[in-house]
C-alpha cells in the first residue's frame, strides 16, 4: 500500500519503520524545515522501550541513552520519602525504563526510516484530504491507500478528517532545562514543594534535564530571556544536593517552558482512509512520563493491526479497541496525579504513579 505520513516527530516516524518493514511505501510529511525538535529530553519507558523492541530498535535506543531502574522521591529538603520501581517489561535485570535526548530518538528514528527505504520530507504538510488523495502545502497532491495524523496536540490533520477533539489546558506549565548530569543522578529522581514539583532525569553518561511542574491559572508567556532566571526562582525552595542543579541553570537557551495540556478524542480515530496516532489523538500531561510510550504503541499496533486485516475499516476499528481504554486510564491517571500536586497532596501522588505504570506493563 501507499502510505503517506504527516508529522514527522515520534509516532510518525514509527509508523513510518513499521509500515515499511511490512513492505508499504511511505511518504513522511514534516513541516518543519529542519527537523527542529521541542525539549530536551523524555523517558522511554517499559512499555515504548517493549513496542519499540517489536521494530527492533529498542537496543539501540538502550545504548544511546541512560538505564533508570527505579523512581526515587523526595521532599523540598532533599529527604528520600519514598521509592517506587515500575515492573521490568524487558526481563530480570533490564533497566525499567531509559532517559534518552529527544535530539537523539528522533536521530535514530529519522535514519532507520530512511535506511528502511521510507521517504522523507521537510517543510511540507498536508492541506486538503478527499477520499483516496490529499494535497499538500507545495500544491502538489498524493493518491495514498491510507493517511496517518501524526501532527500533534493540535492536529490539523485531525481538523482536515473532520474528527472532533480540542485539547485543553490543565493549570500547569512544564518546565525543561538542560544541565550536566549530577554523580547521585543514577535514577529519576523527583522533589515535591509548596507550590510544584521538580525532578532531574539522566538522559546521557553526561547530560540531564531538570523538569519543573508551575502550577498557574493562566499559560502566560515568559521573554526568553528571562527563562532562566524565572525558572531559578521557581526552583528556590528546593535545597539539599538539588540545589546545585539548580544553580547551574543560568542560561536562557537551556530552558524551554510549555503549557501542559490534555485531549482525548472521545469519538472514532478515523475517518474514510485517514487514521490519528499519538497525540493527535491523546495526549495525557507528563506526570506519568508515558506520552511517548502510548505514541509508540499506537504507531506499532497500527501497523500491526493493518496487516491482519483486508478491510482498512476493520484494521482501523480494530486498532482503536486494543488503544482507547489504556490510553484513558493512563490519561485519567495523569490528570488525576496533577491535581493532587496542585492540591499539595503529595504523599498520596506515589501509589497513583505505582499503579499506573503496573497497568502499562500489562500486554499492549
Amino acid at each position: 500500500m501507499t502510505v503517506l505520513v504527516v508529522g514527522g516527530g515520534i509516532a510518525g516516524l514509527v509508523h513510518a519503520i513499521a509500515a515499511r518493514r511490512a513492505g508499504h511505501d511511505v511518504e513522511v510529511l514534516e513541516i518543519r524545515p529542519d527537523w527542529a525538535v521541542a525539549g530536551w529530553g523524555l523517558s522511554l519507558t517499559g512499555p515504548a522501550l517493549r513496542a519499540l523492541r517489536a521494530i527492533d530498535l529498542a537496543d539501540e535506543c538502550l545504548a544511546a541513552g541512560a538505564p533508570i531502574h527505579r523512581h526515587r522521591h523526595h521532599d523540598s529538603a532533599g529527604e528520600l520519602r519514598a521509592t517506587t520501581e515500575p515492573p521490568s517489561v524487558l526481563g530480570p535485570g533490564q533497566p525499567t525504563e531509559v532517559g534518552i535526548g529527544r535530539p537523539a530518538l528522533h536521530r535514530i528514528l529519522r535514519e532507520r526510516a530512511a535506511a528502511g527505504g521510507a521517504t522523507l520530507r521537510t517543510g511540507l504538510t498536508v492541506v486538503e484530504i478527499s477520499a483516496g488523495a490529499a494535497r499538500l502545502s507545495d500544491g502538489t497532491e498524493r493518491t495514498v491507500d491510507y493517511l496517518v495524523g501524526a501532527d500533534g496536540v493540535r492536529s490539523r490533520t485531525r481538523e482536515l478528517l473532520g474528527l472532533p477533539g480540542e485539547p485543553w489546558f490543565t493549570g500547569q506549565m512544564v518546565w525543561r532545562a538542560l544541565v550536566d548530569r549530577p554523580a547521585w543522578a543514577d535514577d529519576i529522581h523527583t522533589f515535591a514543594g509548596p507550590a510544584g514539583t521538580t525532578g532531574v532525569i539522566p538522559i546521557s553518561p553526561t547530560q540531564a534535564y531538570v523538569f519543573l511542574t508551575e502550577v498557574t491559572d493562566v499559560p502566560g508567556e515568559v521573554p526568553d530571556e528571562e527563562l532562566a532566571t524565572r525558572m531559578r526562582d521557581l526552583l528556590a525552595p528546593f535545597t539539599g544536593r538539588f540545589a546545585a542543579v539548580r544553580d547551574a541553570i543560568t542560561e536562557p537557551g537551556q530552558v524551554v517552558r510549555r503549557p501542559v495540556q490534555a485531549l482525548l478524542v472521545e469519538g472514532p480515530w478515523h475517518a474514510g482512509r485517514g487514521v490519528l496516532v499519538g497525540d493527535a489523538a491523546h495526549s495525557p500531561s507528563p506526570q506519568m512520563v508515558s506520552g511517548a510510550a502510548l505514541a509508540i504503541e499506537d504507531a506499532v499496533v497500527l501497523a500491526d493491526e493493518i496487516a491482519r486485516h483486508d478491510e482498512l475499516a476493520d484494521a482501523f476499528t480494530a486498532y482503536q479497541d486494543r488503544r482507547r481504554e489504556r490510553v484513558r486510564a493512563l490519561l485519567e491517571t495523569s490528570l488525576e496525579i496533577g491535581r493532587r500536586e496542585r492540591e499539595g497532596r503529595h504523599h498520596e501522588v506515589h501509589q497513583l504513579i505505582g499503579r499506573g505504570h503496573a497497568a502499562m506493563a500489562a500486554p499492549i
